[in-house]
């Protein structure tokens, strides 16, 4: 089954092909010529999501998926969430949001935090939703080389380390992503 993953994000596409596994043959915007960027303008991740897919969906008519992630600090009610990728600004690099956060976040303040990933599948026309979330805890300053975004300062709940201090393999344990796109497996494999 082949399967048009609606994102310009390296990363994210290194990550979900290691969790796919070669179960179904992932094509990434660039291998399917198009070059677009896709806005995120709702305000939730599952609106997000949506948008992506049902673009690309119309553009190719072919079974494609999105994702959108956030992470949810809870002392500050939620953010960044959905802005989760523009928190200090739509330019901004990840060690600026990243500075943003640990700056938003007061001595002594809870740092109990999560990912959520939506992803939103097109199958034929018709609409699907798979969710996987990650509890943790935001650390006190960055460490690690690897990952990308916040994983520098997420650690999920279980783990010592953060996400950037963990092989893909031991991040995608705890991850939000694998916990999401293991629903998409599953839904895809146990088709007839």
């Amino acid at each position: 089954m082949k399967l048009i993953f609606a994102t310009n994000n390296a990363h994210k596409v290194q990550e979900v092909r290691a969790l796919l596994d070669n179960a179904f043959t992932l094509v990434t915007l660039q291998e399917a010529g198009i070059n677009i960027t896709i806005e995120e303008p709702h305000d939730t991740l599952w609106a997000n999501a949506l948008e992506k897919s049902k673009i690309i969906y119309r553009l190719t008519g072919q079974d494609c998926f999105s994702e959108d992630t956030g992470l949810e600090v809870m002392a500050l009610g939620g953010a960044p969430g959905v802005h989760t990728a523009r928190y200090a600004g739509a330019t901004a690099t990840a060690d600026q949001h990243m500075a943003k956060l640990l700056a938003s976040l007061t001595q002594g303040q809870p740092r109990t935090a999560q990912f959520r990933t939506v992803i939103s599948l097109i199958e034929r026309g018709k609409e699907f939703f798979f969710e996987g979330i990650c509890q943790g805890r935001i650390a006190e300053q960055p460490s690690g080389q690897r990952g990308f975004g916040y994983d520098p300062v997420f650690i999920p709940e279980g783990a010592t380390r953060c996400f950037a201090e963990m092989e893909l393999a031991e991040k995608s344990f705890y991850s939000h992503r694998r916990k999401a796109f293991d629903q998409l497996k599953h839904h895809l494999l146990s088709k007839p």
